[in-house]
């Protein structure tokens, strides 16, 4: 299994939703067809060259920084929508 595989079958769609619905609250512009196109944006903005097809020539921090920046507003999302999940149950 990648490790870019969700283990929720069908997941894959939402959390592209979801990655489109963060960047756009950070200010960045979203392809709503292909929000997961907004790595280049966030890439051009921190002065990584990142492109489409082959990026073997991208150190691990500079995928990293770009990776961060998407998943790290991603997760804090996921945990706040997790929260208030469990507030409505009770």
């Amino acid at each position: 299994m990648s490790s870019n595989a969700s283990l929720v079958p069908n997941a894959k769609q939402g959390l592209r939703h979801l990655e489109g619905k963060v960047m756009k609250e950070k200010g960045y512009t979203v392809d709503p067809v292909h929000p997961e196109n907004v790595k280049y944006e966030v890439a051009s903005d921190l002065g990584i060259p990142l492109s489409q097809g082959y990026n073997g020539n991208l150190t691990a921090k500079d995928a990293g920084k770009v990776g961060g920046t998407i998943g790290g507003p991603m997760v804090k999302e996921m945990i706040k929508m997790a929260q208030q999940s469990m507030f409505r149950k009770k």
